[in-house]
C-alpha cells in the first residue's frame, strides 16, 4: 500500500519529492474536481433544455443610479461556492459522525481525534453538505430537487474515486478476514484478499488478508454512476434521479457493510453499524421519493425563450 503517493513516485522514479502527497487527500481532491466538472456539464445541459431555471448574477456597474447591472446565467455558475460548501461542511459533518461512532476513543483523546487527518464518515459529510447546499441554492432561487438531480451522477462518481484513496492509504475501511478457501479460481487474489502492508494505521492484519471492500465500492460506484448518467434525461418530476441515487447508494452501502469492519451498537436487540442504519434510511427515503416523483413533468420551454419572442398582441385593425 502507498499511504503517500510521494512514496509511489519515489519507487517508480528513484527520487523523493520535497513534500509528501497523501493518497487519501489526493484522491478525495481528484474526486471533488471530477465531480464538479461533471455537475457543471449536467447543469448546463439541464439549463439549455429548460429543466432548471436561470440565476441572476451581479455584473459591472452601469445600471441606473450606479446599481450593479444584473445578468442571467446557468446555475452551473454556482458550482464554485457549492464545491466549497461541500468540502467544508462535508469534512465537518464526516468528522462529527465519526466521533459519534467512536465516543469512547474521543473521550480518551479528544484533541487527537479531532485533529487526526483520518477518521471521516461518509454519511456525516453527505448529510451536512446536503443541508448546506440545499439552503444555498434555494436562496439563489434554484429548485433544490432539480439541482440534486444534476448532482446525483457526480456524487456517485466522486464517491468511487475517493474509495481508491481509502484503498491506497489503508485507512481501516477494509473488510472482515477473507475466506481464501472459498475464492473462485477466476478471481485474482488481490481482488479477494489484501493484507494492506504499510497501512496508515500501522495495523497488522491476518496473513490470509481481508476483503478489500474499498475496491468493491469503487467498482460498484462506477457501475452505478453509469446507470445514473444513462437515466439523467428522464421525463419525470424533479428529484426522480436523486431518489435513484439514494436507492443505489443506500443499497450498495448496506450490502458492503455485511463484510466490512465497523463499530456496532445495539438497536432494539440487534447489533448494527451506524452506516447500516443510515444507508437503510437512505434507501427507504429514495423509494418514497421515487413514488412521489414518478410522474411525467410538463415540458418547459428553453430559458429566456419567451422574452426573445416578438410581441404578437392584437392591435386595432389587425
Amino acid at each position: 500500500m502507498y499511504p503517500r503517493l510521494s512514496d509511489l513516485f519515489q519507487d517508480i522514479f528513484g527520487f523523493s519529492l520535497p513534500f509528501p502527497i497523501y493518497s487519501f487527500g489526493a484522491m478525495v481532491a481528484l474526486g471533488v474536481i471530477v465531480g464538479m466538472w461533471v455537475a457543471q456539464r449536467e447543469l448546463n445541459r439541464m439549463h439549455g433544455a429548460g429543466r432548471i431555471g436561470s440565476i441572476r448574477l451581479g455584473g459591472k456597474r452601469g445600471g441606473k443610479k450606479g446599481r450593479p447591472a444584473m445578468q442571467t446565467a446557468s446555475p452551473a455558475a454556482l458550482m464554485g461556492t457549492v464545491t466549497v460548501l461541500a468540502v467544508v461542511c462535508g469534512i465537518g459533518g464526516a468528522k462529527v459522525f465519526h466521533i459519534l461512532e467512536n465516543l469512547e476513543t474521543f473521550v480518551a483523546d479528544p484533541a487527537g481525534m479531532i485533529f487526526a487527518s483520518g477518521g471521516l464518515t461518509f454519511y456525516g459529510g453527505l448529510i451536512a453538505a446536503g443541508v448546506a447546499i440545499t439552503l444555498y441554492v434555494r436562496k439563489k432561487g434554484v429548485s433544490g430537487a432539480a439541482f440534486a438531480d444534476a448532482l446525483a451522477p457526480s456524487l456517485m462518481l466522486a464517491y468511487g474515486v475517493g474509495r481508491i484513496g481509502c484503498h491506497l492509504a489503508g485507512d481501516g475501511d477494509w473488510g472482515i478476514p477473507a475466506d481464501v478457501l472459498a475464492k473462485p479460481g477466476w478471481i485474482p487474489m488481490w481482488l479477494w484478499a489484501e493484507t494492506y502492508p504499510n497501512n496508515i494505521l500501522g495495523v497488522q492484519l491476518p496473513e490470509s488478508g481481508v476483503y478489500p471492500t474499498s475496491i468493491y465500492e469503487f467498482l460498484m460506484a462506477m457501475a452505478l454512476f453509469g446507470a445514473l448518467w444513462a437515466l439523467r434525461k428522464h421525463p419525470y418530476r424533479n428529484g426522480w434521479l436523486f431518489s435513484w441515487y439514494l436507492v443505489f447508494n443506500g443499497g450498495e452501502r448496506f450490502l458492503i457493510e455485511q463484510i466490512r469492519v465497523n463499530n456496532k451498537f445495539d438497536l432494539f436487540g440487534m447489533a448494527v453499524t451506524q452506516a447500516e442504519v443510515i444507508s437503510l434510511a437512505a434507501l427507504l427515503i429514495g423509494v418514497a421519493g421515487l413514488a412521489y416523483t414518478w410522474k411525467r413533468r410538463e415540458q418547459a420551454a428553453p430559458p429566456d425563450l419567451a422574452s426573445a419572442m416578438p410581441d404578437v398582441r392584437a392591435t386595432p385593425g389587425s
